[in-house]
């Protein structure tokens, strides 16, 4: 038991830093599309990066 619970929390601290990262790219994003580095062809990448943080926060949530 003391097992799984140990993995539990490596699992829930390891989400932790992926959304952090995910934050961190999502926000690079925006402040590289407001100053015109990313033209609009690429707003795949942001809706891939919010799709991963939505699926990161419903796991979180079950």
């Amino acid at each position: 038991m003391q097992h799984e619970l140990e993995i539990a929390q490596g699992i829930m601290e390891s989400k932790e830093q992926y959304r952090k990262i995910i934050k961190a790219a999502i926000a690079r994003w925006v402040k590289d599309f407001q100053e015109g580095r990313i033209e609009v062809q690429s707003v795949d990448d942001l809706r891939k990066l919010i799709e991963l943080d939505i699926e990161l926060q419903k796991e979180d949530l079950s």
